[in-house]
């Protein structure tokens, strides 16, 4: 009875976009909002801040992730192309180098050969963008996907932050933001460190840490600035 396993690989192209985006819109936002409440402004000014920063927050990433898995898309397409006229052109030696290739991992020459020949008669191209280019269904470059992970991750990340700012009192919205923001930062290190079979709690500790630098850093350019202003 065949089975299905089920790899961390499998979810690495979407795992990453979530990740980074909800870890950026959560820091970006609530430090963004922790500086300018920390400049003594009102409600509305921290409120504008923060949706401004999550409007551009959430496109921004979708907009670096579509180009930059698009570049990547359109590597591997170009190398699959490259790919069809070579197998149209020389098949005989395509499946040598496929040949080869199973030689270098510990295959005899004759069970290589055999090897070759079969994949070829059934997947020539599938072949050689496995085993030739590292190619596979589950790592292949997904642009519109990582673009729309990235917006909608960044998105959810911010509107904690942002929805403090709306129900506390001002007068404890620093600390409230910071505070349940670190607490979800931890969250978040520690389930993407689970997801990706790292240790959890470095995974926590790491991205609580510069979410940490980030708030208070923009908290002192608030009160330093603020009160210029």
């Amino acid at each position: 009875m065949r089975h299905r396993e089920l790899h961390r690989t499998e979810h690495i192209g979407w795992l990453r976009a979530a990740v980074l985006g909800a870890n950026d819109g959560l820091i970006s936002t609530s430090s963004l909002i922790v500086g300018v409440a920390a400049a003594a402004t009102g409600r509305p000014a921290v409120l504008l801040a923060g949706m401004a920063g999550l409007v551009a927050g959430a496109l921004s990433m979708a907009a670096g992730e579509y180009v930059s898995v698009s570049s990547q898309s359109d590597t591997e397409e170009a190398d699959l192309a490259r790919e069809r006229l070579e197998l149209a052109a020389d098949p005989d030696a395509e499946r040598a180098e496929l040949t080869g290739i199973y030689v270098s991992r510990g295959l005899t020459p004759d069970l290589a050969a055999q090897v070759a020949r079969q994949l070829t008669a059934h997947d020539a191209l599938g072949a050689h963008a496995r085993d030739e280019l590292g190619l596979s269904e589950v790592t292949r470059a997904r642009p519109v996907q990582a673009a729309l992970s990235s917006a909608l991750a960044f998105a959810i990340g911010a509107a904690p932050p942002l929805l403090i700012a709306v129900l506390v009192p001002m007068p404890a919205v620093t600390r409230a933001v910071s505070f349940t923001s670190l607490l979800l930062l931890i969250v978040l290190g520690g389930t993407a460190a689970r997801l990706g079979g790292a240790p959890l709690a470095a995974g926590a500790v790491r991205v609580a840490f510069w979410g940490a630098v980030a708030m208070a850093s923009t908290a002192l350019v608030g009160r330093l600035f603020g009160a210029v202003v």
